[in-house]
């Protein structure tokens, strides 16, 4: 365990030290695109964030091939070699398509080419553990297509997902930590070497992400792009590959014993099939809706609109780091519910659980201008939205602007305009309300007057 938080350390350093420069490259090279109408940013903001990303995924395998125990998934596995192969290829793709927008075929094309390249070198799906069915072995034609298939739609179920500041990045983050928890435990607990790829591929990922968050947070500095966005999914990908079709259950020696106590002892078995599933969930189902929302229309699927989900939370009236949250919220509960129904698949209490914190996100999917308020005695450890109107009034200048007589009217009226103000859903196009600053540094106070106003 000491040995891959060593390595997700010094991937989330290495990704964190390389984004500050990354983005001065950014912004000198031109991958700075002017505001589209489906964006939610009020400011161009430079790309190429997945260049960092990158390096960090290069130093964790480095670090990694050169640590004691983790050296021997170098030596017996030529999947971290297939994973930096197919890695090192969709992210040239992206940064090129960051930089010159490539047509979304061509894109796809490459996707394919990409998760054919890890195939060649051997990260594939051997067999299938079915259900009610055993062990079924793909021939390889089978477990080509079943590979590729399932890399195409990750990369572009993460790609979907990436609309608003630290959301793609902080959902892969989560799942990959759940990812990681299972893989771990498959690795340590059952003595199966076959697993330790896809729990260093979790690690690393893990690292990655951390390391981009804090530039990538509302408002972010800098986007990770097409280049960060596909790459992080094919690495999700690998993981899910690695340890699902690579893995013989027979090793595991659960077959033994009653048929009950099989089935519950073979569910960490069969989990494989859904994990990876409910580590996409959300970004899957924006995936689907948004193919079929589009094709009902008309449209091409690839054509970009304001129909996701964080874009309904928006319209909805939550706010951009509230609808973050509860998108965090959602996938953390799918993947670490379907993580602890692998462990223990009996167990009441887990899904009592999954039951209780479900009802919590509904409370909170329908309180969206619910604004929760610190106590007083610690208002100052708060931001000011958080913070009492008294208090928001009370710290307004007493510039003397205002006539003694309509001076706390005038406090209250500012205080509730903020308040409405912050409440108030994101509108496209307004410039210098939200959002990072692309080359300058970032406004300290707010244009109330440019906020309300229909530009």
């Amino acid at each position: 365990m000491r040995e891959y938080l060593l390595t997700l350390c010094v991937t989330a350093a290495v990704t964190y030290l390389l984004t500050g420069p990354v983005r001065k490259f950014a912004i000198v090279a031109g991958a700075m695109p002017q505001i589209r109408a489906r964006d939610v940013h009020r400011e161009p903001t430079p790309r190429l964030g997945g260049i960092a990303m990158f390096f960090g995924l290069c130093a964790g395998l480095l670090v990694a091939d050169h640590l004691r125990n983790l050296n021997a998934v170098f030596s017996n596995s030529n999947e971290p070699r297939a994973l930096l192969s197919g890695a090192a290829l969709i992210w040239l793709i992206g940064v090129l398509d960051d930089k010159f927008e490539i047509d979304a075929l061509i894109k796809l094309g490459g996707q394919m080419i990409a998760a054919g390249v890890m195939v060649m070198q051997g990260l594939t799906i051997l067999w299938l553990p079915i259900p009610g069915v055993g062990l079924v072995a793909l021939t390889q034609w089978q477990g080509t297509l079943l590979t590729v298939a399932l890399v195409v739609i990750t990369i572009n179920a993460v790609n979907f997902v990436d609309g608003l500041d630290g959301l793609a990045a902080g959902m892969v983050c989560i799942a990959s930590a759940a990812f990681f928890l299972y893989a771990y435990r498959i690795w340590y607990s059952y003595g199966i070497e076959a697993a330790a790829p896809a729990t260093l591929f979790a690690a690393i990922l893990m690292g990655m992400c951390l390391g981009f968050l804090p530039h990538n947070m509302h408002p972010a500095r800098i986007f990770m792009g097409d280049s960060g966005s596909m790459l992080i999914g094919l690495v999700l990908a690998a993981g899910a590959i690695s340890i699902t079709g690579q893995i013989d259950p027979d090793v595991m020696n659960l077959f033994s014993g009653s048929e009950r106590n099989t089935v519950h002892q073979t569910v960490p078995v069969f989990i494989p099939l859904l994990l990876p599933l409910t580590i996409i969930a959300i970004p899957a189902a924006d995936l689907v809706l948004a193919i079929v929302r589009r094709t009902w229309r008309g449209q091409s699927p690839f054509a970009a609109d304001r129909g996701h989900l964080h874009h309904r939370l928006l319209e909805v009236g939550h706010s951009h780091s509230r609808a973050v949250l509860i998108m965090y919220f959602w996938s953390a509960l799918i993947a670490f519910g379907a993580l602890a129904y692998s462990v223990n698949s009996g167990a009441m209490w887990s899904v009592l659980g999954i039951a209780a914190l479900s009802a919590v996100g509904l409370v909170l999917l329908l309180l969206p201008r619910f604004t929760p308020r610190a106590p007083r005695w610690a208002e100052h450890l708060v931001p000011p939205r958080y913070r009492r109107r008294r208090a928001a009034a009370s710290a307004l200048p007493e510039d003397g602007a205002a006539e003694p007589a309509t001076q706390g009217t005038e406090a209250a009226r500012e205080s509730e305009d903020t308040d409405r103000s912050e409440r108030a859903p994101v509108v496209v196009g307004v410039s210098g309300v939200n959002g990072a600053t692309a080359i300058g540094t970032r406004a300290r106070v707010l244009d109330r007057r440019g906020a309300e106003s229909s530009r």
